[in-house]
């Protein structure tokens, strides 16, 4: 085997970082795929990466914290081009525990009897609207 089929096999075998977190569609464009790996927000194989080159290959499990969320993925396989959502779904295995956060009480917190379901406000979702006001004056036991 030449030299310049060696380097064609292992390229074939492993992809840039940045460029596959792009490609599944985990970050909106590629420079802020490297601007995540230098930040320190992904992981892969839970060893932080320092350089958005960082050889990936089928099998590695990728911890990425964008978004305020934590995501899990599995690569199952490499991306050529940055297609659909269907196609960049196809790249890897969601691995992110699913679990519903529950309140000391031992409700789920979103329930319908938690009061912090209907009082509480999504952050960045806006001013109050009226509804929301009478609801939380209620709660507080404002007339």
């Amino acid at each position: 085997m030449t030299k310049e089929a060696a380097s064609e096999a292992s390229a074939a075998s492993s992809q840039r970082l940045d460029k596959w977190l792009w490609f599944a569609r985990v970050a909106k464009s590629r420079t802020l795929a490297a601007t995540a790996v230098t930040d320190g927000k992904i992981r892969v194989n839970s060893v932080k990466a320092d350089k958005p080159s960082h050889a990936l290959k089928v099998g590695d499990v990728i911890t990425s914290r964008l978004n305020r969320t934590v995501r899990v993925l599995k690569v199952v396989e490499l991306g050529e081009r940055r297609g659909p959502a269907s196609e960049a779904q196809r790249l890897y295995e969601d691995l992110t525990p699913r679990s519903a956060p529950s309140s000391p009480g031992g409700e789920t917190v979103g329930s319908p009897t938690d009061p912090a379901a209907w009082a509480g406000r999504i952050p960045g979702s806006g001013r109050p609207t009226k509804r929301d006001r009478r609801r939380i004056d209620d709660l507080k036991g404002r007339s």
